[in-house]
């Protein structure tokens, strides 16, 4: 059992008020060290610089904290450890709360397939990038309306039940040489509409990919912040092509890999 004054273990820093000031003060000096002013302190943990100076003693008493002079502290490994475990135990609180608690209180929206009442059971499924309720439980991804909708309305839907069953979507990063080294000029047209075809989104960044569209007598479905775009899509299931300018290729695959998203990078020059 821990004695008065000492810092306690395990989730203590939810329970006791002033472990959780602890907490604080040590993660300031952490941040700070070792020059702390105690008044910076106080102002960042919303205490009295006269409680600040009284934590600080205890703290150097427990071995938490060692003083060097007048304004100049240092956390120690002991208070390293302590701070430690005690962003352990948050972060689990954290991460209970996150998946276990919200998720079961979670609204998200969906797109009514046809007519349905608040209270009713809904099938979940995605289709075309958009998750879509289906009256009844017919399908494997159940969940409850918690709104009224008509056929094609936004339905808010809680207490899910099973797992989505789609495959996330691919995307192929077409690198478009910059204006200098011929930009749009030296691409087959065909070759992108072909590819522009194969999938589900078209995609550009720089404006000589958009000229690369353009000239292959395509639209594009996505011209700004195309990177975090296109990882969206793809966990929507979606597949898409996406156009580069070389310059802006690696942004892409950084974004891509980052969020593990499944693309390859093509080269489409060709002499026309």
């Amino acid at each position: 059992m821990a004695s008065k004054g000492e810092p306690q273990s395990e989730s203590d820093v939810l329970r006791s008020k002033r472990d959780a000031t602890r907490y604080q003060i040590l993660a300031e000096i952490a941040e700070h060290q070792p020059a702390v002013n105690q008044q910076e302190i106080a102002d960042a943990v919303d205490i009295t610089a006269q409680a600040v100076s009284e934590y600080l003693r205890e703290l150097v008493e427990q071995d938490y904290v060692e003083k060097h002079g007048r304004g100049r502290y240092e956390i120690t490994k002991s208070g390293v450890d302590w701070l430690i475990s005690q962003t352990e135990a948050l972060q689990s609180v954290v991460d209970h709360v996150a998946e276990d608690v919200i998720e079961r209180v979670e609204v998200d929206t969906a797109i009514a397939t046809a007519s349905i009442e608040e209270g009713q059971s809904v099938s979940l499924h995605m289709q075309d990038g958009v998750l879509r309720a289906t009256p009844g439980k017919t399908g494997t991804t159940t969940a409850v309306a918690v709104t009224d909708a008509e056929a094609d309305q936004d339905v808010g839907v809680t207490e899910f039940d099973g797992m989505l069953d789609y495959e996330l979507g691919t995307v192929t990063v077409v690198s478009i040489p910059s204006v200098q080294n011929g930009g749009s000029r030296v691409i087959d047209p065909a070759d992108i509409t072909q590819r522009a075809a194969e999938h589900d989104l078209l995609a550009v960044a720089g404006n000589e990919a958009l000229a690369t569209a353009f000239s292959a007598g395509l639209e594009p479905d996505v011209r700004f912040g195309t990177a975090q775009a296109v990882a969206e899509a793809t966990a929507k299931g979606l597949s898409v092509l996406s156009l580069a300018v070389e310059s802006k290729v690696a942004i892409q695959t950084d974004t891509l890999r980052k969020q593990n998203v499944t693309y390859e990078v093509v080269d489409p020059t060709a002499i026309r």
